[in-house]
């Protein structure tokens, strides 16, 4: 019972951290880079059901990493096993994006841009959950 309460503590930072990232993304392509750079237009969002499912998916997303990540970093501290699982979560975030109906007349860029945020989503969630885990607020997984 205390393992999957730490799950769910895991699952709830990492998903507050990815929403977190979420919105400053959304803003951030909104009012920047959409803005300023013509080729990026097509990352301008506004608040229509497709800012929502993103939403959702990013914050479900979060609360999967954040139970998984408490596995990944059991006993090993093996640094390329956590870039894997970041890196892991990240393209698979981002290619949903891809996939859940992103426009055909989209440039590369703004694929390259989604898939480059995402991971940096991903590695944000991951850092919140190592403080985290520092600070007693989870424990890493035990092995017995």
């Amino acid at each position: 019972m205390a393992e999957r309460i730490e799950s769910l503590k895991g699952g709830i930072i990492g998903s507050l951290s990815v929403s977190f990232a979420f919105v400053l993304a959304s803003l951030l392509n909104t009012l920047v880079l959409a803005k300023y750079f013509q080729i990026l237009a097509s990352l301008q969002t506004d608040i229509n059901w497709h800012l929502w499912v993103s939403g959702a998916v990013a914050t479900f997303t979060g609360f999967l990493f954040g139970v998984t990540y408490r596995y990944i970093i059991r006993s090993d501290q093996n640094p390329q096993l956590k870039a894997g699982g970041v890196l892991a979560f990240g393209l698979v975030r981002g290619l949903t994006q891809i996939e859940f109906g992103w426009n055909s007349h989209s440039t590369i860029w703004s694929f390259v841009v989604l898939a480059f945020e995402s991971v940096l989503w991903f590695i944000i969630a991951a850092i919140a959950l190592d403080i985290a885990i520092k600070l007693g607020w989870v424990k890493p997984f035990s092995s017995k």
